[in-house]
């Protein structure tokens, strides 16, 4: 049995994201735009919303050539903002599921809007995010365009996973036309106008003059800039400027520029983004709709959110007090009501088996007398079969109790066990408006129980009976408020635990940022004794705890706590745990905070997977993404636990390297390939970061509109003000050392053989092959894949190369093979570094060659064909401008432009000699490549 290569791309087509849009007829509906809760009330973001949709809805249409358009939109307010009768409660919709964002930046350059995107070509993406700078200042639209224009730019990332087609890590490339090398700006399409500008200040004294050639990289020198024609006659692309008048169309196949060094030609195989486009499921079998206008004009609905409002429903039936789970729910639900869920929200109980009950009504947490009064209630014994349905209605009951409706509420909702009746209250729950978040206990919770969580945009979530995992606590840790107030959420620094023999210790240690701190949390559990181990915790300041310092919970005798008052200290907090009973128990540390300053966001850690539900053979792809703010944070440490129902956990250490699953590189997206399935059923995810201050940076998002530096127009250019950019300095001043562990819920793996599995995983595919011709010798590079996908190690290579990109990827068998029997591919994830000579081949100035690499594992599974890369030997032309220090003015200067027109014959003398050579020496060489 054997996985096609087909199907490991389509697998990496898919992300999982809550957004909840549908298409119908052509219209986009249940489009959740949402404005982060820190920002001040500004009616003039939501009006200028509603004008950026609208017109873009007219925009797209044409773009898809009349396919589709915005039909509805949910703009979600925030609580502190003036209520109004027109705005309504938020259903199911929430901040943290919204498509998009309207938020601050982390720092105070930045209004570039972006599309949180990490799956592969054809893959949605996230989030858009647009600042309310962007929104509201109207200057900024001679720089990126009209709102509009870009809002379809980012929609194209975010729903159909193409990829810009600028680059501004490589902003120029060589070109061959009719036997003439140049250097060409990256973009698509290649008929886009425009000069080559460079502009440098440095204190009062600026330079602007044409750009120059650089010898190493035989392009144009660093900070030179494409600086294109206002008024053109190209329609394409919008993946490209979308801010020039006539862009109105995505590049296509006639259109496409194949050659330039971008994403969308590294990421989709060379592909236009129109033709992505078009083979996204929403224009399977579709037809333009008759018109020049979309037939619906956008409507807008306003939801304000509300205080949280959470209902947990606990299932007590009989097989509840096997393994343990009793005294679990216990210490797992009381960490959630003392520590996770955030203060000022609505918590109610209720217990089910045979019959459901109601342990408490909803109490608002607004002191810590609350909380302690909130965890009487949580059950203490178990009995009886289970009635599923029951308990989802007595949850209900109890919100009702306060509330009108169930718009916005939350039912966690805990089982271990299957009940048949589940189906009879699927539509209720659809219906509801209220939010489930399911909690799958032990090996036999029903299977139909994520139907609950998949239909209400809730999390699904599951805890094995495996005591060493801290899995159930874990679960309840990860059910923060969506709101996006990252201030007021719980963060989980730590979540550890260790079998002890007796007599022996557990060592660790903890580091607190200084981001968080306030309403930190130390807890131990243990899973035997009926007193507490002994416990030596150790401030940075060596300030010392000890067991005498921890409160034994009054509720459940495993549990004692330590809450740090005020603000903990920043810095590594040691701790030493030594089990004082007489055999061997599990003992675990977890520590939970929160931010300490509303200026200064957390670090936060995101964990997903690319789906929630996957068929063997398919793969998964496990992602971590990590941010301060909405800066990725680049350098940490991500180890990722992957713990089936049954059997050993599995870890993997997630990479932001640009290579295998990870398609960017210091996009703060960690990631990696997950093959080691055992068995049919569930999975759960939980992610260890560590970032030390040594290394850990953060960087700058990807997948950005473009900053167009200016446009000419009737023959004068007129420059934007440069991009505001953040100093290194200044971006690494404000991270430092931190630990941190998130969950990313779980998924079910189907259709795994009876009889086990076989090989059927081949080498990932190569994304980052780069080529450079050095005097007569070519150097490729790579980072070598893995024998299954990037993991071990491959077993040989397949190097191809031909003067024709488009044949090399069309017909790479046919391609002429480049010898490659000293090359052993080294261990997934090392770089890989490949020297050689072509043989019986002339490079002359104007050649340039295409290469393409397929990696081959022990089983002869055959990966997909590499990113294609290029080398030119490109002679440069003389520079056409001197390096003169006075070209700084912006009146006429008469030596200087006698300097620019005898530089202008020279150039123009050297193009035709060029142009003689090259013709007589395409008359002497054949068509096709000679090894």
């Amino acid at each position: 049995m054997r996985v096609s290569r087909t199907l490991i791309l389509l697998f990496l087509l898919h992300v999982v994201s809550g957004s909840m849009v549908k298409l119908k007829n052509g219209g986009y509906e249940d489009i959740v735009i949402a404005i982060n809760p820190e920002l001040p009330e500004d009616e003039n973001i939501i009006k200028n919303i509603q004008a950026m949709v609208k017109e873009a809805s007219n925009y797209l249409f044409n773009a898809t050539k009349q396919r589709v358009f915005f039909k509805a939109v949910k703009i979600i307010i925030p609580l502190h903002w003036q209520s109004k009768t027109e705005y309504l409660n938020v259903k199911t919709e929430s901040y943290d599921k919204a498509d998009v964002i309207v938020a601050d930046p982390f720092l105070k350059y930045g209004d570039d809007p972006y599309t949180l995107q990490y799956g592969g070509c054809g893959g949605k993406g996230r989030y858009i995010h647009f600042t309310p700078n962007f929104l509201l200042n109207d200057n900024l639209q001679n720089i990126y365009g009209s709102r509009a224009k870009v809002f379809v730019h980012e929609w194209a990332h975010l729903r159909w996973g193409v990829f810009d087609e600028y680059n501004n890590d490589a902003p120029f490339y060589v070109s061959v036309n009719g036997g003439i090398a140049s250097v060409e700006a990256t973009r698509c399409s290649a008929s886009i106008t425009g000069k080559y500008r460079f502009d440098g200040c440095t204190g009062n004294i600026c330079i602007r003059r044409q750009c120059k050639y650089d010898q190493q990289t035989k392009l144009y020198e660093a900070g030179c800039k494409f600086v294109p024609d206002k008024i053109q006659n190209a329609p394409a692309s919008i993946m490209y400027m979308q801010s020039l008048p006539s862009v109105v169309e995505f590049c296509d196949q006639n259109t496409h520029n194949e050659k330039a060094v971008n994403m969308q030609n590294k990421m989709c195989n060379h592909k236009s983004t129109w033709e992505v486009i078009m083979n996204s499921s929403d224009f399977s079998n579709s037809s333009p709709i008759n018109g020049s206008s979309p037939p619906y004009e956008t409507s807008f609905t306003l939801l304000q959110t509300k205080d949280r409002v959470v209902c947990l429903v606990l299932d007590t039936s009989g097989s509840m007090s096997s393994s343990n789970r009793m005294d679990r729910l216990k210490q797992a639900a009381e960490i959630f009501l003392l520590q996770i869920v955030e203060m000022g929200s609505w918590v109610g109980i209720v217990t089910f088996e045979s019959s459901a009950y109601i342990k408490t009504y909803l109490q608002q947490i607004i002191s810590e007398r609350v909380r302690q009064n909130l965890i009487q209630f949580l059950p203490t014994s178990a009995g009886g079969g289970t009635n599923i349905c029951g308990g989802v209605r007595k949850g209900f009951e109890v919100i009702k109790q306060k509330y009108s409706n169930l718009y916005g509420s939350e039912i966690v909702l805990l089982t271990d066990g299957e009940d048949s009746g589940m189906s009879i209250c699927l539509k209720e729950v659809e219906d509801s408006g209220s939010i489930i978040h399911t909690i799958a206990l032990g090996p036999s919770a029903a299977p139909e129980l994520e139907k609950f969580s998949n239909m209400t945009g809730g999390l699904r979530l599951f805890a094995t009976d495996t005591v060493d995992s801290n899995g159930l606590i874990d679960a309840f840790n990860g059910i923060s408020s969506g709101s996006g107030n990252i201030s007021e959420q719980s963060i989980q620094l730590e979540s550890t635990a260790l079998r002890i023999p007796d007599k022996q210790w557990m060592n660790g240690t903890v580091t607190i940022d200084s981001t968080v701190g306030n309403d930190t949390f130390f807890v131990v559990t243990w899973d035997q004794s009926t007193s507490p181990p002994d416990i030596l915790l150790r401030d940075p300041k060596g300030k010392e705890y000890r067991t005498s310092s921890f409160v034994i919970s009054s509720l459940n005798l495993k549990t004692t706590r330590l809450n740090i008052p005020g603000t903990a200290e920043a810095g590594d907090w040691h701790y030493w745990i030594q089990n004082n009973h007489i055999a061997s128990q599990v003992i675990s540390m977890i520590v939970t905070s929160r931010a300490a300053s509303l200026s200064v966001p957390p670090v936060t850690v995101k964990a997903y997977m690319n789906t929630d539900t996957n068929s063997y053979p398919s793969p998964m792809v496990i992602y971590a993404e990590i941010s301060q703010g909405f800066l990725p944070v680049l350098g940490a440490t991500v180890m990722a636990t992957i713990e089936p129902k049954s059997g050993s956990a599995k870890n993997l250490q997630l990479l932001d390297d640009g290579s295998g699953a990870d398609i960017t590189k210091n996009d703060g997206i960690y990631s990696k390939y997950f093959t080691s399935f055992n068995g049919n059923g569930r999975y759960n995810l939980k992610v260890h970061v560590q970032g030390r201050n040594k290394t850990v940076r953060l960087g700058r998002r990807q997948s950005r509109a473009l900053y167009v530096p200016g446009y000419i127009e009737n023959g004068e250019i007129k420059m934007n003000p440069p991009r505001p950019e953040v100093s290194d300095d200044e971006i690494q001043a404000k991270l430092e050392s931190f630990n941190r562990v998130a969950t990313g819920g779980s998924f079910v793996v189907e259709n795994i053989p009876a009889g086990g599995t076989t090989d059927v995983f081949p080498p990932c595919k190569i994304i980052d092959l780069e080529a450079q011709s050095e005097e007569d010798k070519i150097h490729l590079s790579w980072t070598a894949p893995g024998n299954d996908l990037d993991e071990g190690q491959a077993e040989s290579y397949i190097i191809k190369m031909g003067e024709s990109l488009l044949e090399l990827r069309n017909t790479f068998d046919n391609a002429t093979s480049v010898n490659t029997s000293s090359l052993t591919p080294k261990s997934a994830g090392t770089k890989e570094a490949f020297w050689f000579k072509p043989e019986n081949f002339t490079m002359e100035n104007g050649t340039i060659i295409y290469f393409a690499v397929r990696a081959i594992d022990n089983a002869s599974l055959t990966s997909e064909v590499s990113n294609i890369a290029q080398a030119a030997l490109f002679v440069l032309p003389k520079e056409s401008v001197p390096n003169n220090p006075n070209d700084n003015k912006d009146g006429v200067n008469i030596p200087i432009i006698v300097l620019a027109v005898t530089g202008s014959v020279i150039a123009v003398l050297i193009v035709v000699s060029v142009t003689v050579c090259v013709l007589h020496n395409n008359r002497r060489r054949g068509p096709e490549l000679r090894m």
